[in-house]
């Protein structure tokens, strides 16, 4: 094997990724704890494999996970080298089981100390986890306003009739094993810092040593007239999910938005729905996140699925009967019939609940550093209401509402709950899933002025460089794995990929790696 090779073996009827890295050789788990992609076809560089799909990372060497979206770690078998034979040696039990829980403590009956996590999100589960996970024995309090453990929100609009239960990242065992106490149903109204309080809407009050907020997001609403009638719709939970799912079959399905919430609804809703049709307000669906020529490719196979867009409109009215939607009434003066209608236009922090914390905000997002710590002492942010430094983009604050991103900081900030000091350095990776199609995305592409294509926009095996200046801000794909994991291992090193790079093509530059 040469120096920095991987290679997935077979090892007692099972298999093994064999990594040889420095001269010395390590085994692991061949799958991503994510999802499963083969992660010989990811990305070896500086001690880490990353995932080809999603983005995840894992130590090389010892198999831990380091960045998400997973969970779990890999698992690691032994490894020796016998007359120039490479042995990997483990047992059945361990090579049957495809992940890792890292060893975690539990809440010792003598330490009081209260960690609190308002949020059951991505962010909130990553925190209680690595707090147990570095040896944490205090109490750890997870409040969370939904009535579901922590889930999996990215499948809410790729499979909008799975349940709480079906989604859920942990069962309920896992927290009471490792003695993170998750309050269901607990809305938190407001948090007093100077006397490390917060207050809930059921009136209870919890006392803290340190906090987390991590409550995420909430749809916004559309306010034109109408939007109040039955099967107007936001989608923020599995009930929500579920209920969508249920009205819109073999009816007249409107989505409200572009962005990649309401174009995979559209998606789901395909072939199940008897008309589906997106409402937009760019020429082109994902049109200020992707730009033009990739957003063109993307219309298209939306409409040879049978989707109807409306781009560059918006709603001036929805229509009822009896107080049920009927239609939607367009800018054109067009009337779409709608049995449902599915809003999906951006979300807004939810944080309105701190406006008399003292806590800095930006637009409604909380201000951290690079800790994730906020303007006040023993309190941090994560996840869709952070307003966080980004340091690849040489450190300028940003809010950024992706499920990788909110697990990295809340990591971060359980680390930082315990005095370690870490600075926050993870690369922005996310994904949709639309027609079996996969687009992948690493990077912060706000403001790009021009795109680079490499290979085939019409075929949909394509690299996409978002450039501004003579930078590459970020890169895109479909059908090129692992081009995306490639570029986000040049961010992560703190190297920017050049206008000039780009126009190589991706055979030249990841010759950086």
């Amino acid at each position: 094997m040469q120096d920095g090779e991987m290679r997935e073996v077979d090892v007692g009827g099972g298999k093994a990724l064999l990594i040889k890295e420095d001269g010395e050789f390590s085994a692991l788990g061949h799958k991503c704890t994510h999802y499963g992609a083969p992660l010989v076809k990811g990305v070896l560089c500086n001690g880490r494999v990353r995932c080809p799909w999603h983005g995840a990372c894992f130590n090389a060497k010892t198999g831990d996970i380091e960045d998400f979206p997973g969970l779990d770690s890999l698992p690691k078998f032994e490894v020796t080298v016998e007359n120039d034979n490479v042995v990997v040696k483990t047992n059945k039990k361990v090579l049957e089981k495809p992940k890792r829980m890292k060893e975690m403590s539990c809440h010792s009956p003598d330490n009081d100390t209260v960690y609190l996590i308002v949020g059951g999100g991505g962010a909130a589960i990553a925190c209680a986890e690595t707090l147990r996970q570095e040896g944490f024995k205090g109490k750890v309090v997870m409040a969370t306003k939904e009535p579901h453990l922590p889930y999996d929100r990215p499948k809410l609009s790729k499979a909008l009739d799975s349940s709480g239960e079906a989604l859920a990242l942990r069962d309920k065992n896992f927290f009471s094993v490792y003695d993170i106490e998750v309050l269901t149903e607990k809305e938190a109204t407001s948090v007093d810092c100077p006397s490390k309080v917060v207050t809930f809407a059921d009136g209870q009050t919890i006392a803290y040593d340190k906090l987390l907020i991590a409550t995420g997001g909430k749809p916004r609403p559309c306010t034109s007239p109408g939007s109040d009638l039955q099967n107007v719709c936001l989608l923020r939970s599995p009930a929500d999910g579920n209920y969508i799912s249920q009205q819109g079959r073999g009816k007249n399905v409107v989505i409200v938005g572009t962005s990649f919430i309401g174009m995979e609804v559209a998606a789901y809703f395909a072939g199940k729905a008897s008309s589906v049709s997106v409402v937009g307000v760019s020429s082109t669906p994902f049109g200020r996140v992707l730009g033009e020529q990739v957003g063109s490719i993307l219309r298209k196979m939306h409409e040879e699925k049978g989707v109807k867009l409306y781009m560059n409109s918006g709603v001036v009215e929805f229509k009822g009967e009896n107080g049920k939607l009927k239609e939607v009434v367009l800018q054109s003066g067009e009337t779409i019939p709608a049995d449902l209608c599915v809003v999906g236009i951006g979300v807004t922090p939810n944080t309105e609940f701190l406006s008399d914390s003292g806590i800095e905000m930006t637009n409604g997002a909380l201000d951290v550093d690079k800790t994730m710590q906020t303007s006040q002492d023993h309190v941090f942010a994560a996840g869709d209401i952070a307003h966080f430094p980004l340091p690849m983009a040489d450190g300028e604050k940003v809010s950024i509402g992706h499920w990788q991103l909110a697990k990295a900081h809340g990591r971060c900030a359980a680390l930082n709950m315990l005095g370690q000091g870490v600075e926050f350095n993870s690369v922005p990776f996310f994904w949709t899933m639309q027609y079996g199609k996969s687009l992948r995305y690493a990077g912060h592409g706000a403001g790009f002025e021009d795109v680079v294509i490499e290979g085939s926009l019409e075929d949909m095996q394509f690299v996409a460089y978002y450039v501004k200046g003579d930078d590459v801000l970020a890169v895109a794909s479909m059908n090129r794995d692992p081009v995306v994991a490639q570029a986000a291992e040049i961010m992560h090193s703190g190297r920017t990929l050049s206008r000039a790079d780009a126009e190589a093509g991706s055979d030249s530059w990841k010759s950086q790696l």
